[in-house]
Formats: C-alpha cells, sequence, structure tokens
C-alpha cells in the first residue's frame, strides 16, 4: 500500500516493492495532491498496470547495450543498427534516462535530422531509436514510446528511370563483355546486385535454364567493409528464376572464360563491390565519358533501376501480379500471396517475352 511523506517543503509517494525495498513513486507540493497519486499507484498495482519510474532512469546508452545484446538480426542490419546508434542517436540521447525523453525533444532531432539527411534515412534512424523505447515500453520502464506516430518530412523524388531493351544493350555495349554479361543479367532477371554477385556456379543450373538463390549463401553483403556471403535479403528472395535462351547461351560462354566458383567476377578475380562497380564501369557507361568519346544513355541512373527496368518489361508484357512478385523474390501481401500461385504456363511465357525482347534489339 502506498503512503505519503513530507520531504523538505513537499511531499512524497512511497510505496513498498515485491523484494521489500522501498521506492518512490513522485513528489507533490500539497499533502492532498501526494494522497490522490498514492491512491492511484494502489490502484494501478492491483490492476498490474503499475510502472516503477526507477526502472525509466537507465540512460538510454545503458538500455542500447541490453537490447542489442537480446536482438536477433542478420549481420548487415546489426551494423546498420550499430552505425545509426553511433552517429546519430547517442550522441544525443546516449546519456539521457528513458523516461526523460520527451516527444518534443525527438521531433526537434528528427527535424534536424530532416536538414542533413534524406528523408528514407531519418526514417530509418527513427526507427531504430522508435524500436529501443517502445522495447522499453513493454519492459514497463517508461509509459508510453515518445516516437510513436512520428514521420520525417517526405522527400518530393522523382521517378526513378527505367531502361528499353535497346537501352539496356547500348548500356552493355560500353562495357567489356564480363560487365556486359553482369548488365544483362541483372536487366532480364530482375536480380538484386547481392545476388548477382553473390551468384555461385553451383546455383547456376544452366542445363534448366535456371538459377537457384540460395537460402543460405544467396547473396553478397558488403559489412562494415567486409564482404560475406549470406541469406538473400528476405525469405521471399530464396527462389528459382527461369532464364530466357539467349541468356543461358551467353552465360555458359562467360563462364568458359574464368574458373572461378562466383559467376561474376572482377579481371584479378576478386568479388565486386558496388562502389568500385559504379565508378569504374556503371557511371561511365550510363552517365558518358566524352573523353572516351562514350555517348550518355540515361544519365543518373542507378544500377538498381535494372531491377525495376525488369518489373516494367513484365507490366508491358502483361505477367501476372503473382509472377512478377515470385520472379522478384517479393510476396504478395495477404490473401493474394496465399491463394495466388505461378503455373509453369505463365513462367514460360515469361521468359518468351524476355527472348522476344531480346530479339528485338537484332541480336539471335
Amino acid at each position: 500500500m502506498a503512503w505519503v511523506e513530507k520531504r523538505g517543503d513537499g511531499y512524497r509517494v512511497r510505496y513498498r516493492r515485491p523484494d521489500g525495498t522501498v521506492g518512490t513513486d513522485s513528489s507533490h507540493p500539497t499533502r492532498k495532491a501526494a494522497q490522490t497519486r498514492a491512491n492511484a499507484v494502489d490502484t494501478e498495482r492491483q490492476q498490474d498496470t503499475y510502472i516503477d519510474p526507477s526502472g525509466g532512469k537507465i540512460t538510454l546508452r545503458e538500455w542500447a547495450d541490453i537490447w542489442l545484446e537480446a536482438h536477433n538480426v542478420g549481420a548487415n542490419t546489426a551494423a546498420k543498427y550499430d552505425t545509426y546508434l553511433r552517429v546519430h542517436i547517442l550522441p544525443r540521447f546516449g546519456d539521457c534516462p528513458l523516461n526523460a525523453i520527451t516527444r518534443m525533444m525527438v521531433k526537434t532531432w528528427v527535424k534536424e535530422l530532416n536538414q542533413r539527411r534524406a528523408s528514407s534515412t531519418v526514417a530509418d534512424i527513427l526507427s531504430v531509436l522508435s524500436m529501443l523505447m517502445g522495447e522499453a515500453v513493454e519492459e514497463r520502464r517508461i509509459v508510453t514510446n515518445p516516437c510513436r506516430r512520428l514521420r520525417p518530412t517526405a522527400d518530393l523524388k522523382p521517378e526513378r528511370p527505367w531502361a528499353t531493351e535497346l537501352q539496356v544493350l547500348a548500356i552493355a555495349n560500353h562495357l567489356g563483355p564480363a560487365e556486359a554479361t553482369l548488365v544483362v543479367t541483372a536487366a532480364y532477371t530482375g536480380m538484386r546486385w547481392g545476388e548477382l554477385v553473390g551468384l555461385q556456379r553451383q546455383n547456376c543450373k544452366l542445363d534448366d535454364a535456371r538459377i537457384h538463390i540460395d537460402p543460405d549463401v544467396g547473396a553478397l553483403h558488403e559489412i562494415a567493409g567486409r564482404l560475406e556471403l549470406g541469406p538473400p535479403k528476405t525469405p521471399a528472395a530464396v527462389r528459382t528464376i527461369l532464364l530466357p535462351p539467349f541468356l543461358v547461351t551467353r552465360l555458359r560462354e562467360h563462364l568458359d572464360t574464368h574458373d572461378h566458383s562466383h559467376i561474376f567476377v572482377g579481371a584479378d578475380g576478386g568479388l565486386w563491390r558496388r562502389s568500385n562497380f559504379s565508378r569504374r564501369f556503371w557511371r561511365p557507361a550510363t552517365d558518358g565519358n566524352p573523353k572516351k568519346l562514350i555517348a550518355p544513355v540515361i544519365p543518373g541512373m542507378h544500377f538498381h533501376d535494372l531491377r525495376h527496368t525488369h518489373k516494367t518489361w513484365m507490366i508491358e508484357d502483361g505477367i501476372p501480379e503473382v509472377a512478377q512478385a515470385k520472379r522478384l523474390g517479393h510476396r504478395l501481401p495477404g490473401v493474394r500471396g496465399i491463394y495466388s500461385h505461378v503455373s509453369p504456363a505463365v513462367e514460360q511465357r515469361l521468359v518468351d517475352c524476355l527472348q522476344k525482347r531480346w530479339e528485338n534489339t537484332g541480336n539471335p
């Protein structure tokens, strides 16, 4: 049962914890106000909704250490969390007790971040802080999550570009044979960068005209500067991709040029890093290079836009949404994802359309 004690010029509410120790709930200027709060504490404890204020006195830095120890995510995500905490969250809130972090403090911080970072990055940073504070609520250290329903200012981004089959061929023609094959494979499969550069011979089933994305080592990840094979982005990304005939032939020819266990490697046999490939090959091929008399194709296009390109082609060809999602490694939400399936006939029609697109560029 909570009681009231005189303390200096005011009164405080005290209570006994289950372990026998005595805690302080709050301080008040009058006995009447303190007694009202003491009655409320008794009611909350009877209803098992009481939040012990001492639990929220832990600093965010201390709480983050506890949270990270218990949080189970992949190495890539863990590295991202570490960066957001170290660079953005802990410098501002690390020494603050959890129960001292207010909504207005967070809103001010988000406003400042919006002036220096893209809205998508700010949203990711805010999401990490919100997870920390949300777990503190679940652990009954604080009453509410000060990040709840906060959103960074959205950027008005232009629609990402996509390429026609002739533009893909033009980009490829600006590259050497190995790099060109990587680009063509990306455009005609919709595979992610990490899936492409992580693809190994054992998962390239050319006799069956299929590529398999392995659940354990199906993607190459760059984590804190290190390249590591690991699972693809999502469980839905574990899939088998049917290849059009021309691409089977092209990949066979490409594999005859080296004996590395990976399909796509650099000239020195090393695995590709996205930044190196972009700087040395992708940017000059898409933006153009006047010194080398390379004409621009689609200035500003990202390598990932080849994935958008593949999606656009499937839409143009009237491929069912479920087949599009399966090929790209997505999962349709709700009932559509449960009851929709891709038949072999639909899959064959998809690759027939891709083969026709290639032939329309004047290639056999």
